[in-house]
């Protein structure tokens, strides 16, 4: 293996958002060893740089599924946002869904209505996990706020009037099964569009052409690196396309049911450094 791709949410990170030790002690003796290490996200670049930041990890960063990749000096490498009719249609077949939409452009994070926002996250992390006190989801929501840096905006016209816009994702959540199933079933044959989540009742919309597995590949070919030589990793429907084009696609033991299904090799969870133990066995393997 020449190079390691790990996703970030419920994969690198912890529960608390946080990289551990053993994870970074895991990549960096990887890199040493010659390996090169990049991070696949459905984050933004911000939000993504952050915790890596926090560890001293300096790598790639492909964020947003694959929408817009960044070499290791924050230079854009890869820019797909999605043809603004497209936009429009997903976003009103989720208003009509009555799915809270954001939306993640080239000007940052954009919402509607910081009260709209509060309201809405507050009743689908209930919907989430019932069990949650109200000063849990509180401390969910404000850490939403500083993970991303939110912008609010009255609707979606006053979106489509600023001036050179790009979309590069819509991501919304449901607040029951039913609601979700619609929207999908809705906007699964849209051309225009891929579907893919990033947990539980949540749908992502990019460019077709922004895939993780896509953006890797054309990384990955830029540094002399065959697909054959990449591990990757990760636990949600939007690493789907990066764990079957790596030649070593390995599942987080929490990944949902598809992705475990799918991955032949498998680590152990996120809050049990499951990166590490994954890198490890690849470099015993590889006698590297």
């Amino acid at each position: 293996m020449k190079l390691i791709a790990s996703d970030l949410d419920g994969t690198l990170l912890n529960e608390n958002s946080k990289v551990s030790k053993a994870n970074v002690r895991a990549i960096q003796k990887a890199m040493e060893k010659g390996v090169k290490f990049v991070v696949a996200t459905g984050r933004s670049y911000d939000a993504a740089n952050m915790p890596l930041q926090e560890v001293g990890i300096t790598c790639p960063i492909i964020t947003l599924n694959g929408a817009s990749s960044f070499d290791i000096d924050g230079n854009v490498l890869r820019d797909i946002p999605m043809d603004a009719s497209v936009c429009k249609k997903v976003y009103i077949a989720c208003h009509n869904g009555e799915m809270y939409t954001e939306f993640f452009t080239n000007k940052g994070l954009f919402s509607f209505g910081r009260e709209r926002f509060i309201e809405r996250m507050t009743r689908w992390w209930k919907t989430v996990n019932p069990y949650f006190t109200d000063e849990e989801i509180n401390q969910k929501i404000e850490f939403r706020f500083q993970n991303e840096s939110v912008q609010f905006v009255e609707d979606y016209e006053q979106l489509e009037a600023i001036d050179d816009l790009k979309i590069y994702k819509l991501l919304s959540f449901a607040e029951d099964e039913e609601g979700h199933k619609q929207v999908f079933n809705e906007l699964k044959d849209e051309a225009g569009v891929v579907i893919t989540s990033s947990g539980y009742l949540n749908l992502e919309f990019n460019h077709p052409e922004a895939k993780k597995g896509l953006a890797l590949k054309e990384l990955a070919k830029s540094m002399g690196i065959d697909m054959k030589d990449v591990m990757s990793l990760g636990d949600n429907l939007n690493d789907k396309s990066m764990l079957e084009m790596a030649g070593r696609g390995v599942a987080m033991r929490n990944a949902d049911e598809e992705i475990l299904n799918l991955c032949k090799f498998k680590t152990k969870t996120n809050e049990e450094d499951g990166v590490a133990f994954a890198i490890e066995e690849m470099l015993r393997e590889y006698h590297l």
